[in-house]
């Protein structure tokens, strides 16, 4: 019997019918995603006045440098845009939905009893050296997002694959050791890498997909250089060459678009995209679907952070509202679960459970008596983390708790968040909401049941997880209803706490046009073009 929900005609895959199928449903996401008076214009008018120009170099700035060691692990700015345009995955996600389209992989067939898939790949796709795509690299892909030496968030869904017929080079079948409600997850955030050439994968000095440019080369602390693969399945790009430049600096950032020096910035502030969305020079993109959440998180290997009273009175302590104003300009929402509206398992009135009540936080510190000073990590540069922690700390400083903020940099942060080693409070940001709700509770590191940053333990949290994990649908009732036991675990347990969930917006200088992104927050520049 077939599984209605993953069977996919073959097809060719193209994120120009995808992006076009989107804005034709009445001011879709990407129409609604690109705001500015020129933004607007060049969308109704076809991306601007002259249609698609081939040539030029596309000038990134990007805050955070790549992480040779997490290069699977969505670690940084460069990091995600090297995935973003040197690889493909098997499937892809569009913006606004789970409904997975064809890429690698045109057509799937999952078994009746959920403990298999079944893919046809296409057959006219080569690695950037020349070699052929085959059904072989789809093992090797997976089987390295299982090692837990990668430390990808998604480990224990790549793991649980635990068969592969290759015999085809054209399919293979995918043997798990449950039914995995996520197994769609896994295949759109997979990059199928090149066996061959991995060992400079592992030295960052080669990196070989099948995506729509060639990596060139990389300069620690200074940036990353592509060119255009000529050969791409899809066609090859208009853009000839895209430069990605380390600017940790929000304002340099925004200098340098007004300057010239760049046409694409990552890291600009929600106040300054307030500011350029007024100007008729600049475009912002919004990356809607690839929402991203902030949270506070409570190291329970510290003595204090054990007691769950404390936990909670931090959690009511804590200004959401004014970090939605003051930081994201009001273009964020509030809540103390990670979900996003559009996610199964959204709760609106559980993810109030701890509103701001200043009364109920001070009473919960008074029952604890003294408490020590508590050191709060973030990320050192981040305009995010900076502002974030200096609400945090005067909100605390109200229910009568100090603080000690700790700027950390930025890669020994992604560091102590796999090895699980805060030493107190954090303020960080995950996603993988976005997804299956199963593969936020196991595999994002805040939250997976099996090992997470905060070293809680709880069996039934666990199960409960696992439960929905394990279902071969994840639209069934039976992979849903554990979903309410989860929030519970997550307000009642407040081993970390969600503080607003927003996604990322990018500014662009008017003469940039099609670009877009992946559900995992990738940029995607294989339709991108610039005026000449």
């Amino acid at each position: 019997m077939t599984d209605s929900r993953s069977l996919l005609p073959s097809r060719p895959a193209s994120r120009r019918l995808v992006s076009s199928a989107l804005a034709a449903l009445a001011t879709g996401v990407l129409l609604a995603g690109c705001t500015s008076a020129v933004g607007e214009q060049s969308a109704t008018s076809g991306s601007g006045s002259q249609g698609p120009v081939e040539g030029g170099t596309l000038r990134v700035a990007a805050t955070t440098d790549h992480v040779p060691a997490s290069v699977f692990g969505q670690s940084s700015d460069v990091g995600n845009t090297l995935i973003g345009l040197v690889y493909d995955s098997l499937v892809e996600y569009p913006h606004d939905s789970l409904d997975a389209q064809p890429s690698l992989a045109t057509s799937w067939e999952v078994a009746e009893d959920g403990r298999s898939i079944t893919l046809q790949l296409r057959n006219d796709v080569t690695f950037h050296d020349g070699r052929p795509f085959t059904s072989e690299d789809v093992r090797f892909s997976i089987e390295t997002f299982a090692d837990p030496a990668w430390a990808v968030q998604v480990q224990r869904t790549a793991a649980a694959v635990t068969g592969f017929d290759t015999s085809d080079p054209h399919a293979i079948t995918l043997e798990f050791a449950h039914p995995l409600s996520n197994i769609l997850d896994l295949l759109d955030i997979v990059p199928i890498v090149d066996s061959e050439s991995f060992p400079g994968l592992k030295e960052a000095s080669t990196y070989n997909g099948t995506g729509p440019f060639r990596f060139t080369g990389w300069r620690p602390g200074t940036g990353m250089t592509f060119e255009r693969n000529e050969d791409y399945w899809k066609g090859a790009p208009d853009l000839e060459a895209v430069d990605v430049s380390v600017v940790p600096d929000a304002q340099a950032q925004v200098a340098g678009l007004r300057s010239g020096q760049y046409d694409l910035a990552l890291g600009v502030t929600p106040r300054d995209v307030e500011t350029l969305e007024q100007d008729p020079k600049f475009d912002v993109h919004d990356f809607e679907g690839a929402t991203q959440q902030q949270y506070l998180g409570f190291q329970l290997k510290n003595r204090d952070l054990q007691e769950v009273r404390l936990r909670q009175a931090i959690a009511y302590a804590v200004d959401r509202e004014r970090i939605v104003e003051e930081l994201y300009r009001g273009s964020a929402v509030a809540s103390g679960l990670p979900w996003s509206p559009s996610s199964p398992a959204y709760d609106e009135e559980k993810g109030q459970t701890y509103a701001r009540d200043v009364a109920k936080a001070q009473q919960l510190v008074a029952e604890l008596g003294d408490v020590p000073t508590l050191p709060l990590q973030f990320a050192a540069g981040q305009p995010a983390g900076e502002t974030i922690a200096q609400i945090v700390q005067a909100n605390l400083e109200e229910i009568g708790l100090e603080v000690e903020l700790k700027p950390t940099e930025f890669a020994q942060m992604y560091k102590q968040l796999v090895g699980a080693q805060f030493e107190g409070l954090w303020i960080f940001g995950h996603t993988y909401a976005q997804y299956t709700p199963a593969t936020l509770t196991v595999s994002a590191f805040p939250f997976n049941a099996a090992h997470n940053a905060s070293n809680f333990v709880d069996e039934q949290y666990r199960a409960d997880s696992d439960a929905s994990w394990k279902v071969a649908d994840p639209a069934s009732a039976e992979a849903e209803e554990p979903f309410d036991r989860v929030n519970d675990h997550i307000v009642d347990n407040v081993w970390l706490t969600d503080l607003v969930t927003s996604h990322p917006r990018v500014v662009t200088t008017s003469a940039v046009h099609g670009i877009d992104y992946s559900k995992r927050t990738e940029l995607l520049l294989d339709e991108a073009w610039k005026d000449q």
